[in-house]
């Protein structure tokens, strides 16, 4: 048995009721008591099976309000590619050099992007950065000659989601010590995001279930009807 302090006992939430989204985050902050700044928490239950090809579930979305998180990024390309990433505030930066270490085991880096033409670098990391998903891939815009805007982008906000095996997309919104309507626009965001990413092959209701909770907390259950249609 999980023990809760004295704040989190105070905290009753009917786990089975469907409320709605304002309130599900309400509850999510309420309860996250930890002595560190809980993450917020959103769980989307969508009507696919990922093992089929046409109904993989993945993009990138930037949440408007931020991630909470200082996002480090690791960029591989050379000469004046190397100083844009740079300039836009890259944290590592490299080619050949960038890959020794990164198979040395070490990786000074949250999201990973590269310029095609180091690609056949980054393709010998398959094994490494994949797993931990940070390969770069041109359809979520880590592959690309303007690397620049890509760097300023994840460290502006911007996320992947990816549906896993059980159908289920798992993503922050932001920090628990956010004001209410900044991780409701980031909510918002993100579930946008995902309808809009809906894959040919989905049959039926696509957003089935979606629930919120603090990094410490409760799932707390919401009424899909009223945050999407579909």
């Amino acid at each position: 048995m999980a023990f809760k302090s004295k704040k989190q006992k105070a905290v009753t939430i009917d786990r089975e009721k469907l409320h709605g989204i304002d309130e599900a985050i309400a509850l999510a902050k309420s309860g996250a008591t930890s002595k560190f700044d809980e993450t917020i928490e959103v769980a989307l239950n969508l009507g696919v099976d990922p093992r089929h090809a046409d109904q993989m579930v993945r993009g990138v979305v930037t949440l408007p309000k931020g991630t909470g998180k200082t996002v480090r990024v690791g960029v591989f390309a050379k000469g004046a590619k190397a100083d844009e990433a740079r300039a836009a505030g890259a944290d590592v930066v490299g080619a050949e050099d960038l890959m020794e270490l990164v198979q040395g085991g070490t990786i000074d880096f949250d999201r990973c992007i590269a310029t095609p033409d180091m690609m056949g670098i980054v393709g010998r990391l398959g094994k490494i950065l994949g797993p931990k998903g940070m390969m770069p891939n041109p359809k979520l815009g880590t592959v690309t000659m303007n690397v620049g805007a890509a760097v300023e982008a994840a460290k502006g906000g911007q996320i992947e989601y990816r549906v896993e095996k059980a159908g289920i997309i798992h993503s922050g919104i932001g920090k628990a010590s956010f004001p209410a309507e900044d991780l409701r626009a980031n909510f918002d965001a993100l579930v946008d995001a995902v309808v809009k990413a809906k894959p040919s092959g989905a049959k039926g209701k696509y957003v089935q279930k979606v629930a919120v909770s603090s990094t410490m907390g409760v799932g707390i259950k919401v009424d899909v009807a009223g945050v999407v249609a579909a």
